[in-house]
């Protein structure tokens, strides 16, 4: 298995690769999102995109109006390659793009100041549970304490049915939808891709 938690793994990936989607494509992950970009409080939401690689998602978004994003990777040539693949989209640069690890997310002083109305992650968490479920757990924690009081939510698209089965994960998770794969043959079993809302639990009196 490539070493999806290693920072070197994704150096050299992108050295060469210019655009990939992880499970789905941004225009199927898009109408997924669309009823909680609804529920934003405004165009001026805070948006935490993590794990955007080289995908086009922020695209996507800031398409629909939704410029206040804090786009996060691991690797700082996937943040050189959004930077201009947004500017060739748009003409300028408005998203915020940072290098950081997703499982450290409270070390990051432009993440730890603010609070997000909605995260997004797609194939993240399965690239980080390489490195065990401790490592997502510390995403998560990390994505708990980032999001706003009033309804943050995080939205997740993995290739596992048993991602989120993590002792003290401090979300409630439901399946949005399972999102079938494509088969070669009409006998191939059949295989999902697992879209997750992860909702804070309540906090305890």
């Amino acid at each position: 298995m490539p070493d999806f938690d290693k920072q070197s793994y994704w150096h050299t990936r992108f050295e060469s690769e210019t655009a990939f989607e992880w499970l789905i494509p941004s225009s199927t992950f898009m109408p997924l999102l669309e009823s909680f970009l609804k529920k934003l409080p405004g165009s001026d939401a805070n948006i935490l995109h993590l794990g955007f690689g080289t995908s086009d998602l922020q695209v996507q978004l800031r398409t629909r109006g939704f410029a206040n994003i804090s786009n996060v990777d691991y690797e700082p040539l996937a943040t050189e390659r959004g930077r201009r693949l947004e500017e060739a989209a748009f003409g300028d640069v408005r998203m915020q793009y940072i290098t950081a690890d997703a499982t450290r997310l409270d070390s990051v002083p432009d993440i730890s100041c603010r609070k997000y109305h909605l995260v997004v992650d797609k194939s993240t968490a399965d690239a980080i549970s390489c490195a065990g479920d401790d490592a997502v757990l510390a995403m998560a924690q990390g994505i708990h304490r980032s999001l706003a009081d009033d309804g943050g939510v995080w939205i997740s698209v993995s290739y596992s049915a048993f991602r989120y089965d993590i002792p003290q994960l401090p979300f409630d998770v439901e399946v949005i939808t399972k999102l079938p794969t494509a088969k070669t043959k009409a006998t191939d079993p059949d295989i999902y891709h697992y879209c997750y809302l992860l909702r804070p639990k309540p906090k305890k009196a």
